[in-house]
């Protein structure tokens, strides 16, 4: 059945979906837009466009927004849970796990995972019955990932990532010694134009920016553990950074390194692991701050390092 919706003193004028988008943040713009153009908000009677305007005092009368089924099928696959409320969650990814549906992937990703984890918890991202993946890890690395249940939540996340007000912290364990302690790289990267499936530093690319710390280092083997910050979100950014500055990361056969006999272990993927997360919860406006434990097979890496 159709409710209605008095505009509220304070609008002049604004567009409808606008308008709609704003008194019920539950519900995206583009979902409002959908329902604008299936004549499910109306004037005095009449279907609006969702380029008209409304002004205060106007009576609308709507249906809200569908959400559409995914046609993504739920997997019953295992997920760490680090915290869950009925805005949100947070997961440790393990090592291998593809984070989103796409070419080459089947239906073993996180979001299939996390389908069939939500299953009737989903309110609809941009109108579709699906998580919110706000960012993604690679393949290869393990650690945190926040998944956003409804619209709401979802923009107020993405939001905090936009304006970089997220603290995402990695540990990583790079080839060679540093002189220094700590440093910053500020190097814009963009996609290799000779190999498409790699990233690269270039003048004409997106800016991106880490900060590195020195947190143990295993002179003898020539590694490192570095802390790593991220303030921007560009794909493979700590990969081709730290190539960048000569300290690929262990097990990143694509950015550069090479095994080393030197080493107690080969590594069998790419030794980054998102360990640290702070946000601020996009509903009730509270800080997140949540750690995810070093995984067995980076445990292990480090424990054998520390023997020699």
């Amino acid at each position: 059945m159709p409710e209605t919706y008095i505009v509220p003193d304070g609008i002049r004028q604004s567009r409808a979906d606008k308008a709609l988008a704003s008194a019920f943040p539950e519900h995206s713009r583009v979902a409002w837009q959908r329902a604008i153009d299936a004549g499910l908000v109306k004037r005095g009677g009449t279907a609006l466009a969702r380029r008209d305007e409304v002004f205060a005092g106007d009576t609308l009368s709507y249906e809200a927004p569908e959400v559409v089924a995914t046609n993504l099928m739920p997997a019953d696959i295992p997920l760490d849970v680090v915290l869950e409320d009925e805005y949100l969650l947070v997961i440790n990814k393990p090592s291998g796990m593809v984070v989103h549906p796409g070419a080459g992937t089947r239906g073993d990703t996180m979001v299939h995972a996390l389908l069939h984890h939500c299953a009737g918890t989903l309110s609809g991202i941009g109108g579709v019955e699906r998580p919110g993946i706000v960012h993604r890890l690679d393949r290869e690395t393990s650690g945190l990932i926040v998944v956003a249940k409804s619209d709401a939540s979802h923009r107020g996340l993405a939001e905090q990532f936009a304006e970089r007000e997220l603290d995402k912290q990695y540990l990583a364990l790079v080839s060679g010694v540093p002189r220094l302690l700590s440093g910053v790289i500020e190097q814009p990267i963009a996609r290799d134009q000779r190999h498409r499936h790699r990233m690269t530093v270039t003048e004409d690319g997106r800016h991106a920016k880490t900060d590195w710390v020195l947190e143990e280092k295993f002179e003898a083997l020539n590694v490192c553990l570095f802390r790593c910050g991220i303030h921007t979100g560009r794909t493979h950014q700590i990969r081709v950074h730290m190539k960048f500055i000569r300290h690929p990361l262990l097990g990143d056969r694509t950015y550069g390194w090479r095994p080393d006999d030197r080493l107690p272990l080969i590594p069998e993927r790419v030794m980054l692991h998102a360990e640290r997360l702070k946000f601020t919860h996009p509903i009730t406006g509270e800080e997140i701050s949540v750690q995810a434990p070093l995984p067995s097979d980076f445990k292990a890496m480090i424990d054998s390092l520390r023997e020699h």
